[in-house]
């Protein structure tokens, strides 16, 4: 890149940086890391340049700013949730969206391949479920399934394996993101092919205000898994102005964030499934309120919360 696009594209950010009065000690700290990355951009490309040494003194200006100001807050739990959580879905929305649209394209292709052939429910979910299920369908017990376990191990094993996959599926990231779609991907068909097998035996809607009660938020927090994912991916392929090692080290923290933020997510849906959802005789209004109070919490706090912190970090 030309040292003047350079400068165009980023001096904005410099000159707000460098104006600066007052700011907390994490976005002080957030800006010291932003400036060096560049700083050591400049200093790879333009050694000797005015570039380099306008941005050398910032750096060296924000340095002092972190160890002079900087106290730990004894509010910085509370702080990655209410701020910092929602601005890194916001900086990362579109890789959010991609990864929902793979999800959903990937549910569609499940949902029709399991229309169309009669054993891809089987090669999917494997012959023993789909047996059981059968079994517990003519009982007149289609979601039995739920019943079997101890509600305590039960969750501690769908806790654990959901936090596992959420990892893997954002480790996976570092294959140039196509790690990520495939688990995504592998997901979305299981889903698709799962939920129109109920469907197929006249219980449709029966299976929505049963499975979903737990799947709202179990689905959602995978979907976010795949996000992380391409967010670590990206940082690899497309470095922007940072080194690729500052890109995917960015890239890498702000993914994992995202896992960790998902934790309590999987530990409610895990929670929801173990005790709950076992009672599918549970009136329709209470199983309704639960599955949508899930669906109104997820677009709230990963799409609309974000916009607003957003703007009011801006102003």
């Amino acid at each position: 890149m030309r040292e003047a696009l350079f400068v165009k594209q980023n001096s904005k950010k410099w000159q707000h940086y460098d104006s600066m009065q007052q700011a907390s000690p994490d976005e002080v700290a957030n800006q010291f890391i932003e400036i060096t990355n560049d700083l050591a951009y400049s200093k790879t490309f333009y050694p000797n340049s005015k570039t380099t040494a306008y941005l050398n003194g910032l750096a060296s200006k924000l340095h002092q700013s972190v160890y002079k100001n900087k106290k730990e807050k004894s509010n910085r739990f509370i702080h990655f949730w209410k701020t910092e959580l929602p601005l890194i879905f916001f900086e990362h929305r579109k890789q959010v969206l991609y990864a929902l649209v793979f999800f959903l394209v990937s549910c569609a292709i499940g949902a029709l391949s399991a229309k169309y052939d009669d054993t891809f429910v089987r090669l999917i979910m494997g012959d023993a479920y789909v047996n059981m299920t059968n079994e517990n369908i003519a009982k007149g017990d289609p979601f039995g399934v739920y019943k079997q376990s101890n509600e305590f191990m039960m969750f501690m094993q769908i806790g654990f394996n959901n936090i596992f996959v959420a990892l893997y599926t954002f480790v996976l990231g570092i294959i140039f993101s196509f790690g990520s779609v495939v688990s995504l991907f592998r997901n979305g068909i299981m889903l698709g092919s799962f939920q129109y097998f109920f469907f197929s035996k006249g219980l449709g809607f029966q299976s929505v205000l049963v499975i979903w009660i737990h799947g709202t938020l179990e689905i959602s927090a995978i979907v976010l898994a795949g996000a992380a994912g391409l967010v670590l991916g990206n940082s690899l392929l497309f470095p922007k102005t940072y080194t690729r090692m500052a890109s995917v080290l960015k890239g890498a923290k702000d993914g994992l964030k995202i896992v960790i933020g998902l934790i309590p997510i999987f530990i409610v849906a895990a929670f929801f499934e173990s005790f709950v959802t076992r009672h599918t005789g549970m009136p329709l209004w209470l199983s309704l309120l639960i599955l949508l109070s899930s669906a109104a919490f997820i677009i709230w706090y990963i799409f609309i919360y974000p916009i607003k912190i957003h703007h009011n970090k801006q102003y």
